[in-house]
């Protein structure tokens, strides 16, 4: 049980934020309406990835620090976990787009064309991986690019869209963030623990993938990784 802690809260967190998220009280704003409701799902989703591609990048220095195998597996799997919370992250954010501006995507937007930007750095990673042949040659290209590819990202998504003169996007273009003004304390007590659930589930998921990825390569290699 001791080990499964963790697993049981992340179940508890998201299962909570899912129900209250729908029948729980929210603010009724102007445009936004029942809409603000997309913030406990949106949003944990984008923290989950960025959570993923940080762990990425943190194990991607570990295996040049080394050459390590076992530390290229835990860096891929936590960027393909990050690609996985990015998927629903963008589905939310268009279903949410399409009922506060119109559109399920508004291409002059400084935040949109960040994550747009951020995906595609991402989609090369993905490449780079799936086209290199040889093992070795694919994790040390992969870690080197990983680097630079969540530094980017760090700057396609929470800089660049900061700086930018507007934004249709809360925080974000001189346009005050949900916290200072919409977000009233019984949505902070559905949406924190929705982060953190979110967040718990993409590790998770991370420990999973990476589990079978060590016994394909265990089963497929004279050498043994615990």
């Amino acid at each position: 049980m001791k080990n499964w802690w963790w697993k049981i809260a992340a179940i508890a967190l998201v299962l909570y934020s899912i129900t209250m998220g729908f029948m729980g009280n929210v603010p009724h704003l102007n445009i936004l309406n029942e809409t603000i409701r997309n913030l406990y799902f949106h949003v944990p989703l984008w923290f989950a990835m960025l959570v993923q591609m940080g762990i990425s990048w943190f194990f991607a220095l570990r295996y040049l620090n080394g050459y390590n195998i076992k530390y290229d597996m835990l860096s891929s799997r936590a960027a393909y976990v990050g690609g996985m919370f990015a998927l629903p992250g963008l589905i939310t954010g268009s279903i949410w787009a399409t009922y506060t501006w119109g559109k399920p995507w508004v291409a002059e937007d400084p935040k949109l064309q960040g994550v747009m930007a951020a995906m595609l750095v991402y989609f090369v990673y993905y490449l780079l991986r799936a086209l290199i042949p040889d093992a070795q040659t694919k994790a040390r290209i992969s870690a080197v690019y990983n680097i630079f590819a969540f530094i980017m990202t760090f700057v396609f998504i929470m800089i660049y869209p900061r700086l930018a003169p507007s934004s249709l996007h809360p925080g974000n273009g001189g346009n005050p963030a949900f916290g200072k003004y919409d977000m009233d304390n019984d949505m902070r007590m559905v949406f924190y623990p929705a982060c953190l659930g979110w967040i718990l589930m993409s590790v998770w998921l991370l420990n999973v993938l990476n589990r079978m990825k060590k016994l394909q390569y265990n089963l497929d290699n004279d050498e043994k990784i615990n």
